[in-house]
C-alpha cells in the first residue's frame, strides 16, 4: 500500500495543566526547558493560556483554561496534569486526516487552517486511547512563532540538561484493550509491531503487565502500549488507570547523549528518580559487558543498563512529576540498542512497587 500516512517526526506534546505559568517554571528550573512562546490574555486569547517550552528537538506546550467551563478544565479535573496531545509533523495534514479516518480513526479536529504574518499552519487530529489525541501538523507554509496566536517570549535561555529528542511515548490502557489499540495503530497509521512483552517477562511476585511496542515506517515514532495483567496485588498500570481516570500517556522517554551529566544536573535541580537497590549493580559487568561509564558512577546516580544484540542502553525513571501517581519521565541514552530495557523490567517493577507500598496502593 505504500506509506499512506508519512510522518516526519514529533512536532510537540501538549499538556493540559491546572496552572500553566507555574508548570512552565517547573519545566524550566527542574528539567532545563526554555520558554520560547506564549499565548493568553496578553496576546488576546480569552480562553486558554499556553507556554511553549523547548530543549533540543523537544517541544512541550503547557496549556491551562481560563474558565471552569472549558474542556481543558474538565480534563484536568478528571486526569490531573496530563499529556493531552501527541503532535506529529506530517507533509500533508489533510491527507493524514483523510487516510486515518478512512481506516477507522475517529476525528477529533477536522482539517483546519490558521494564518498570520508567518504564513498558513494546517492541522487536524484523531482520537486515540483515553482522552488523548494525535494531532497532524503541516508546517510547510508556516515560518512563524510556533502557531498563529502565539508571540515569541524573550526570556534568558535556561541552561539545558542535555535532553535532545523524544525517544518513545508509552500509553497505559485498560485490561483487555492492548491488542485493539495495537491493531488501531497498525491499521489507521500504518505502524508495525516492533516488540511484544508478556506477563512472563514483565512481572514480579506481586504484579505484572503486558506491552506491545508500535513503530512507524521510519523507526522514529515509537508508541508502546501497556495493559495490566493478573497479579496478587495492584499493578503500576492499575494504579495509573485509577488515578488518571482511565487510559492515557504514562511516560515520555527523552534521549540524551550523556546520561551521567543529564541526571546529575536533574538531581541537582530537585528532580527525584526511582531508587535502585545496591544489589542491582553486583555483577553488572558480567551481565552486560564492558561499558564506557564506570559502574560506580551509574550506581551513585541509580542508572540502569541493558544490552541486546545491537548494543546497550542506559535508562532511568523519574518519580511521578505530579501529585497523582501518573505521569513520569524516562531519560535514555542508546549505544546501538533498539530495545526498551527488557533486562531491567523486574528491577524497575520492584522499584515502582516499593513506591506504591509507600503510597498505600500496592
Amino acid at each position: 500500500m505504500g506509506d499512506f500516512c508519512p510522518i516526519q517526526g514529533f512536532d510537540h506534546l501538549e499538556l493540559y495543566v491546572g496552572n500553566a505559568r507555574q508548570a512552565a517554571l517547573f519545566y524550566a528550573k527542574g528539567l532545563g526547558f526554555t520558554q520560547t512562546a506564549y499565548r493568553g490574555l496578553k496576546t488576546g486569547d480569552r480562553k486558554v493560556a499556553s507556554y511553549v517550552m523547548e530543549q533540543g528537538q523537544i517541544r512541550l506546550v503547557l496549556s491551562t483554561a481560563l474558565s471552569r467551563e472549558h474542556p481543558i478544565s474538565r480534563s484536568v479535573l478528571q486526569h490531573g496534569d496530563a499529556i493531552s496531545t501527541i503532535a506529529l509533523r506530517v507533509p500533508d495534514a489533510v491527507r493524514a486526516y483523510r487516510e486515518t479516518t478512512a481506516r477507522g480513526a475517529v476525528g477529533a479536529i477536522p482539517p483546519t487552517e490558521e494564518e498570520d504574518a508567518g504564513g498558513i499552519l494546517r492541522y487536524a487530529a484523531i482520537r486515540i486511547y483515553g482522552n488523548t489525541q494525535i494531532k497532524f501538523i503541516d508546517r510547510r507554509d508556516y515560518t512563524g512563532v510556533f502557531a498563529p496566536g502565539f508571540e515569541a517570549t524573550h526570556l534568558p535561555p535556561t541552561p539545558d540538561v542535555g535532553l535532545q529528542d523524544i525517544d518513545h511515548i508509552v500509553g497505559n490502557v485498560e485490561r483487555g484493550t492492548m491488542d485493539r489499540w495495537a491493531q488501531f495503530f497498525a491499521e489507521t497509521l500504518g505502524f508495525e509491531l516492533l516488540a511484544h512483552f508478556d506477563d512472563k517477562i514483565v512481572s514480579t511476585a506481586y504484579s505484572a503487565l503486558m506491552s506491545k511496542v508500535m513503530v512507524d515506517g521510519t523507526g522514529r515514532i515509537k508508541l508502546p502500549v501497556n495493559e495490566p495483567a493478573s497479579g496478587k496485588r495492584t499493578s503500576q498500570i492499575e494504579e495509573y488507570l485509577t488515578y488518571n481516570g482511565g487510559a492515557g500517556v504514562q511516560h515520555v522517554a527523552f534521549a540524551t547523549d550523556n546520561i551521567v551529566k543529564t541526571v546529575s544536573q536533574l538531581q541537582a535541580s530537585g528532580i527525584e528518580f526511582l531508587g535502585v537497590p545496591p544489589s542491582y549493580y553486583r555483577d553488572l559487568e558480567a551481565r552486560v559487558g564492558n561499558l564506557d561509564v564506570a559502574i560506580e558512577k551509574l550506581a551513585k546516580l541509580g542508572i540502569l543498563v541493558d544490552r541486546d544484540r545491537d548494543g546497550y542502553l542506559f535508562q532511568i525513571f523519574t518519580q511521578p512529576v505530579v501529585d497523582r501517581p501518573t505521569l513520569f519521565f524516562e531519560v535514555i541514552e542508546r549505544h546501538g540498542s533498539r530495545g526498551f530495557g527488557e533486562g531491567n523490567f523486574k528491577a524497575l517493577f520492584e522499584s515502582i512497587e516499593r513506591e506504591q507500598a509507600l503510597r498505600g496502593n500496592l
